[in-house]
């Protein structure tokens, strides 16, 4: 009996040990740490918002409502480069279409009930969506979820309304270039992410699309443009896919001779397939 619970203590044991792994206090601690750093930057959203020209409550209804702020920096930004509501909105919106794609994965790997679900979406955002992701076990992600969603909600939004108080003492914001807290905090959380070559490729198609209309369109359009490098190098990658040989047994050598193992080999051809 000693022998058997040993046994399956190293065996099984294993996969319980890396899923519990990691203590409830270190995942808080890593949540926190990050609902906190991103959190500060709604300073910089409230006095650009408000330099903008949005008034108060509408910059604390951005922040209370849609709460993803890449989406809030562009619509502000727009604004305030001359863009009209609609542009700007729209804009925004494709940004914030990303969420939607996160809450598939997350509604899987934290399997809440439904009745919470709703009141979980509004927190899918890039900075719970990461922290999630690098749990070891359901626990742990349900744990970094939650205190990164509540931490940074909070924040967030208080330091929202202390920014656009805060911005007639500032003056211009755009002097101080506080716009570009919230792109940099979400190209700092996306980095990471490009992992694989086709990642890399969207990424830097999506700034050249950006950055190369920014001085011929009008403003918001650029962000809106940069949105079709995904389809485009989707779309390439699978015509190349299509083009592609076929790998079984017949990958070509050097000199373009193709299948010349399978047919002088012991049977190589037969295990590549």
């Amino acid at each position: 009996m000693t022998q058997r619970t040993t046994c399956t203590d190293t065996g099984a044991g294993h996969a319980v040990g890396a899923a519990a792994g990691k203590p409830d206090t270190a995942v808080v601690r890593d949540a926190l740490a990050v609902g906190i750093a991103v959190g500060l930057s709604g300073f910089a959203f409230g006095a650009t918002s408000a330099g903008s020209g949005l008034t108060l409550p509408q910059t604390c209804a951005l922040s209370l409502l849609v709460f993803t702020g890449a989406s809030q920096f562009a619509l502000v930004g727009a604004l305030a480069a001359g863009g009209g509501p609609f542009t700007a909105a729209a804009g925004a919106f494709f940004l914030g279409v990303r969420n939607a794609f996160y809450g598939l994965r997350l509604s899987q790997l934290l399997a809440l009930p439904r009745a919470l679900r709703p009141l979980a979406a509004q927190w899918v955002i890039d900075e719970t969506t990461a922290v999630t992701l690098a749990q070891p076990s359901r626990r742990a992600a349900r744990i970094g979820f939650t205190v990164t969603g509540a931490s940074l909600y909070l924040l967030w939004n208080l330091t929202t309304l202390l920014g656009a108080l805060g911005a007639k003492a500032l003056g211009d914001t755009g002097a101080w270039g506080l716009d570009a807290a919230g792109p940099a905090v979400f190209l700092a959380l996306l980095a990471p992410m490009l992992k694989s070559a086709t990642q890399r490729a969207v990424a830097a198609l999506a700034v050249l699309l950006g950055l190369g209309l920014l001085p011929v369109l009008p403003a918001g359009v650029p962000v809106l443009a940069a949105a079709s490098a995904a389809p485009a190098v989707l779309y390439l990658a699978g015509r190349r896919t299509r083009r592609a040989p076929t790998p079984a047994g017949t990958a070509g050598t050097a000199d373009g001779t193709h299948g010349m193992s399978e047919t002088t080999g012991s049977g190589a051809g037969e295990d590549d397939r």
